[in-house]
């Protein structure tokens, strides 16, 4: 099953050299042998071999329901299923929650005929619930661990998503992002992973933080099968209005845009004010734009986009008031969860303190429950200079050049994990921009550090998930980066320094 994508899968079993059942399988016998090392795997649903078998029964008699039929995937474990799974984001005191309905990405994913094999770790509440937390880890699933080096971080928050699919745990999976926590554990472990713009892929039935940030995206070995499964879960959601406004950008088929010559005469601005942090990955991402270069595209550098740093600290003020109020809404919904409020969460967590917070407290958890309601005229403002600051940045950059797409370099090599000092994201790597103005973001592998993956970020305006699909696949095609992990203990420091 090592590296099989979505179609090699698909074309066998139509063939009839694999059924959906013998997949599911498989990935659960290097599940229960892998796993143990790396924690990505939070639950596996007890009925995925059943309904495996169901649908190769409907292959049989004729009937299939698209390209997922009868594919294993795995989905972040703070994505609501109806079924006998739980729904914690990874937390004790929500142990025992089961959803009363699938969440609306998930209706997609069955109707598709994908098999949901199981649930993967997350960094609790999905990295919001201290200053100084160590990604990967929650207190139902333990510390995921990163496949190329195991003491080094996985990053976070969708780590188990982002591991499961660089360990070929499943065929693909799906993560979720409120910033970064899609695009940074995939260039941390060497897979492709999209954030959509907000509003194309529904969030009900997902344990929020902020609904003007939050999205669920695909996380994938290759763009064609992150182009798939984006196409499966994009839809329009009554439940949701992002999605109900978006209805007009909404796309069905993202595979048609996978062409191995779709950078030529693309405009592609370079951000170089991201360049600088570390010189080995200043060499991958100058060889990546001589890459881009050859394959036909024009670039334009520099093509700045501004840092965060103008808008860090009315990001975090708007996701404290979102977190509040839209956890509060969420637990109200779920009869099954065992508390009730952001408030009774964090007064578990005290109580339970031995085990809810063994290495890091609560300290965003606590700032949010003293925000009030989100007519605040603070809140109001924070939000507005958020989207006009990174939205405007985006786009005038896009403008002032004429360009399809920006690239940047996603980040750094995994850094140490350390549970006592929390994260070092090694200072720094793109994503807060696209996130904050809820804009689109692919990453792809460009290469390694000592043999740690490190990618490089396509982003643009609103709905341009089509033109970075065509220049991340056309990329991805020519460099053929990727290489599966090895589990190292630790890292090789006889491999280069620095390759492609």
């Amino acid at each position: 099953m090592e590296e099989y994508t979505i179609s090699e899968l698909q074309e066998k079993m139509q063939e009839g050299e694999l059924t959906s059942r013998d997949c599911v399988s498989q990935f659960l016998d290097r599940i229960a042998k892998l796993d143990q090392k790396l924690h990505s795997v939070i639950e596996i649903n007890p009925d995925a071999s059943e309904i495996a078998a169901h649908l190769d029964e409907e292959r049989a008699a004729g009937k299939t329901r698209g390209v997922l039929h009868g594919i294993p995937i795995l989905i972040k474990e703070n994505i609501d299923t109806a079924d006998k799974m739980q729904t914690t984001a990874g937390s004790l005191a929500l142990a025992g929650n089961i959803a009363p309905r699938d969440a609306f990405l998930v209706e997609k994913l069955r109707k598709a005929g994908a098999v949901i094999l199981g649930k993967t770790n997350l960094s609790e509440w999905a990295n919001f619930r201290s200053t100084h937390s160590s990604s990967g880890w929650s207190g139902r699933g333990g510390l995921t661990r990163n496949p190329y080096a195991l003491d080094r971080s996985a990053c976070g928050s969708s780590s188990g998503s982002a591991v499961a699919v660089a360990a070929n745990l499943c065929a693909a999976a799906v993560g979720t992002e409120t910033d970064g926590s899609i695009i940074c554990p995939s260039q941390t472990n060497g897979i492709v992973g999209i954030k959509p713009t907000l509003g194309l892929v529904s969030r009900s039935g997902i344990i929020p933080i902020s609904h003007s940030q939050d999205t669920a995206g695909p996380m994938a070995r290759t763009v064609a099968d992150a182009a798939i499964l984006l196409s499966v879960l994009s839809g329009v959601d009554e439940n949701d209005q992002a999605t109900t406004a978006a209805a007009e950008h909404i796309e069905t088929d993202y595979s048609q845009y996978l062409k191995a010559d779709g950078l030529i005469d693309a405009r592609i601005g370079v951000s170089r004010n991201y360049w600088g942090f570390d010189p080995r990955v200043d060499r991958i991402m100058d060889h990546a734009v001589d890459l881009l270069k050859s394959l036909g595209a024009k670039i334009i550098s520099p093509a700045n986009v501004d840092k965060e740093s103008k808008y860090g600290k009315s990001e975090v003020e708007v996701l404290l008031y979102e977190f509040h109020a839209d956890v509060d809404v969420y637990l109200g919904q779920h009869p099954m969860a065992p508390v009730r409020s952001l408030k009774e969460v964090t007064a578990y967590n005290q109580k339970n303190k031995s085990k809810s917070m063994p290495y890091f407290m609560q300290e965003r958890m606590d700032q949010a429950v003293k925000k009030g309601p989100l007519s605040r005229p603070g809140y109001r403002k924070a939000l507005e200079k958020n989207r006009l600051l990174s939205r405007q940045g985006i786009d005038s950059a896009l403008e002032k050049d004429h360009l399809d797409a920006i690239i940047a370099p996603t980040g750094g090599p995994a850094w140490m994990i350390d549970l006592v000092n929390g994260d070092n994201y090694n200072g720094g790597g793109f994503s807060s921009p696209a996130a904050v103005a809820g804009y689109p973001h692919i990453t792809v592998p460009a290469g390694f550090v000592f043999g740690l993956p490190v990618g490089l970020s396509f982003f643009g305006t609103a709905w341009s998930e089509a033109k970075l699909i065509q220049f991340a696949y056309a990329f991805e095609q020519a460099s053929q980066v990727r290489k599966p992990p090895k589990y190292l203990s630790s890292v090789d420091l006889s491999v280069p320094e620095f390759s492609w």
